[in-house]
Order: structure tokens, then C-alpha cells, then sequence
């Protein structure tokens, strides 16, 4: 049964903009994005939306309702009072384009950032072999729909846009370390974490973890793991005094 919602939607550009209220109708089983096409249709055909599949698999319609990162396409109405008002605004660590657009090519400035997987010289295609552990260990990174919703979230970057040049934010980092705990990759990924993605920026609270459309453990199974093998890497004693002893040549 269809009832009347009320909508505030963020209107304007990179320059300014303001929220605009709309009463708009709501048919059953209708999710947020859903409203938003029956807005633009009937009342306001310059709104901007990014939107592709409308099945929760492309990211493409990041937004924030009431305040909260989601997906549009995948908020449904009836979890909201029918006499509730709600906030759609664009997701806030980035640009705005228009409406509820953003620029989010930052994500893919730093994507390039991370080199691409890198086997080993003698290993031809075709004679790749990795044990099931290892494949379900980073299976559940590439569930990623670059929604971009970590990013967006993750305080480093959400109200610190100085932080930008030097953190990649967790989607970039997340994918460092699935290729850093590849059997088959030959690069050591941890100091390119550290130094270049900015990993110690990191905190782990876990809100990335907490917004993520796909459940992707980002924080626990990704983040921390990296920092605990950079920490190894780059603080344990032993592995420093180990990498300071000169080992003798047969020829010495």
C-alpha cells in the first residue's frame, strides 16, 4: 500500500548548494533509489544520480541517507517511518560534481598507485598453482564493488582532505594486501603499504568494515594482517639484526 514520503535531497554544485524538500510517492517494495527516479521523473528532471545495475553490484549509487553511507539501490524503504523525513546527500569525502554526484577519481589515482600482480619470471601461464586456503584467504576481497563507501567513511579522509596525498584509503589498501598474501606474487608490498598508501594512518576502527555493502571484513581480515607483517618486517629485532649480519661467501 503506497503512502506520501518526505524527502530532502542535496541540490548544487562544486560551488555551493543547499537541501530541497520533496513530498513524493512510495509504492511497496520500493527501495531509496527508486523515490529518487519518481522525483526526477515528476518534479525535478535536472537531479543528478549516478546509478547503473540497480542490484547492488556496481557501487555506482554511493550516497548518504540520514547520514549514513549506503547504497541506494539496496535501502529499502520500509526501513524507514512512513512519517519520517529522509536526508539524501552526496557521500562526503569527495568532490561534489552536482547533486548527488561526486568525483571519486581520487580511489583510481591511487588504484594506479599499487603495481599489478607480479608472478614469478619461470612461471609460464597455465602453471599457476595455489592451495584452496590460499585462494579463499583473498576470495573475499574481490567481492569489492568499488562503491567507494570505506573510503568515504573512514575518518582519515572524511574530514581531512590534507590527508589525501599520502593514504589511499582502505578499498587501494585492502587490495595491496590481497596481493602481498598472494603465494605467487614475487613483490614485497609491505613497505609500499606503509611509506607510499599510508597504512599507519590507519587506526582500525572498523567503520569501513561496518559500511561495506559486500560484509567484507576490510579491517580484520586485510588491514590488520598488513600492519602486523609490516610491523614484523620493519620493528622485530631479530629480523633487524638479522639483516645486518653479512653472510660469507664460499669464495671467502
Amino acid at each position: 500500500m503506497g503512502y506520501s514520503a518526505n524527502f530532502r535531497i542535496w541540490r548544487g554544485d562544486a560551488g555551493e548548494g543547499e537541501l530541497v524538500n520533496y513530498t513524493v510517492a512510495v509504492n511497496e517494495g520500493e527501495v531509496v533509489l527508486d523515490v529518487l527516479h519518481r522525483v526526477q521523473a515528476e518534479q525535478a528532471n535536472d537531479l543528478a544520480i549516478r546509478w547503473n545495475c540497480k542490484a547492488g553490484k556496481c557501487g555506482s549509487c554511493s550516497a548518504e541517507v540520514n547520514g549514513k553511507p549506503r547504497l541506494m539501490c539496496m535501502t529499502r524503504m520500509n526501513t524507514f517511518e512512513e512519517e519520517e523525513t529522509i536526508t539524501v546527500t552526496p557521500i562526503r569525502a569527495f568532490p561534489v560534481i552536482r547533486d548527488l554526484v561526486t568525483d571519486v577519481s581520487f580511489n583510481y589515482e591511487k588504484a594506479r598507485e599499487v603495481p599489478s600482480f607480479t608472478p614469478p619470471e619461470n612461471l609460464k601461464p597455465g602453471e599457476y598453482r595455489m592451495e584452496q586456503i590460499d585462494v579463499e584467504r583473498s576470495q573475499e576481497f574481490r567481492k569489492c564493488i568499488e562503491c567507494f563507501l570505506c573510503t568515504n567513511t573512514c575518518h582519515v579522509v572524511r574530514d581531512h582532505d590534507e590527508n589525501k596525498p599520502v593514504f589511499a584509503g582502505p578499498r587501494v589498501l585492502m587490495r595491496a594486501a590481497e596481493l602481498d598474501m598472494h603465494p605467487l606474487d614475487t613483490l614485497d608490498r609491505k613497505q609500499l603499504a606503509q611509506e607510499d598508501l599510508g597504512l599507519g594512518y590507519c587506526n582500525i576502527t572498523k567503520c569501513c568494515s561496518e559500511v561495506c555493502p559486500e560484509h567484507i571484513k576490510i579491517t580484520d581480515n586485510a588491514l590488520i594482517p598488513m600492519k602486523e607483517r609490516v610491523a614484523d618486517q620493519k620493528y622485530d629485532p631479530l629480523r633487524w639484526l638479522g639483516s645486518k649480519i653479512r653472510v660469507r661467501s664460499h669464495d671467502e
